[in-house]
């Protein structure tokens, strides 16, 4: 009986992940939609973002960004993750610098982490850069936390499509880590600019996708964090994972932000849950 209830378990996490229950890409908090060159995100309106931080000397500390796909799932990026690190995920964040009562803080157990197994982080531009991790408990959905939407598989989106990248990474090159929640817009490249030689080349793979490459940007700390695009029907979904910026600096001309394409991931990510 057991064994059949953890199969029922599992498999009502998997529809809740991929049709978009518990009303997921839905803010209580409506994201402001003023920004240049990144701002404040208005408090808990990216409810889905989560900070990843790593155990030092018994106290744990920011590294990388993520989305609460289920209540005890989280996405992130491969790079994000080291085999010699105890992680703990923080949702309900906002300001970092301070107690605000929303914080939920759950544990994660070493062998609960799941990088794409064609990750390899000699070889950044061969993609696969995302993870799942499964917490130790289930966060508690409420105003202040919900979850994020899965872009629907194999979907490709336009051009200039508006999108905002969220996370507590370094306000521009070799800067602060931020306190409180940043949020920019960055436009889609698409693939036929993004490849173009004078950008990144056969650097990016069809499995990514590329945003901003101006005056906005990613930057040190918003690694594994989601770019939120909304869509017709009003939902936010994530349409990638945050991975890489130009060794130059983040916000370097030509060289838009690179994510991996959660829409190419999405039967990877749905057998890993039921898996485990």
């Amino acid at each position: 009986m057991q064994t059949d209830f953890n199969k029922m378990l599992k498999l009502l996490f998997t529809v809740l992940l991929m049709t978009g229950a518990r009303g997921c890409g839905q803010p209580t908090y409506v994201p402001s939609a003023r920004v240049v060159n990144g701002e404040n995100a208005r408090p808990y309106s990216w409810p889905w973002q989560i900070s990843l931080q790593y155990e030092s000397v018994g106290a744990y500390y920011h590294t990388c960004g993520g989305t609460l796909i289920a209540p005890n799932w989280v996405m992130t990026a491969g790079h994000c993750i080291s085999s010699s690190r105890k992680y703990q995920v923080v949702v309900g964040e906002y300001d970092r610098s301070k107690e605000e009562g929303a914080e939920q803080r759950l544990p994660v157990n070493g062998n609960d982490i799941f990088v794409h197994p064609q990750w390899d982080s000699a070889c950044l531009s061969c993609g696969n850069d995302i993870a799942l991790i499964k917490l130790s408990g289930m966060a508690v959905l409420n105003d202040k936390v919900k979850l994020g939407c899965l872009a629907p598989p194999n979907e490709i989106l336009a051009n200039g499509y508006p999108c905002y990248i969220s996370g507590w990474g370094r306000l521009y090159t070799s800067g602060p880590l931020p306190d409180i929640l940043q949020q920019a817009v960055l436009p889609v490249v698409d693939y036929p600019h993004c490849t173009q030689e004078a950008w990144w080349g056969n650097y990016v793979k069809d499995t990514m996708v590329c945003a901003g490459g101006d005056i906005e940007a990613g930057c040190n700390g918003d690694s594994g964090g989601p770019l939120n695009c909304q869509a017709a029907d009003g939902r936010w979904y994530v349409h990638g994972v945050t991975s890489f910026v130009s060794s130059r600096g983040c916000n370097t001309l030509e060289k838009p932000t690179v994510f991996t394409r959660v829409s190419a991931f999405n039967t990877w990510i749905e057998e890993t849950i039921k898996e485990n």
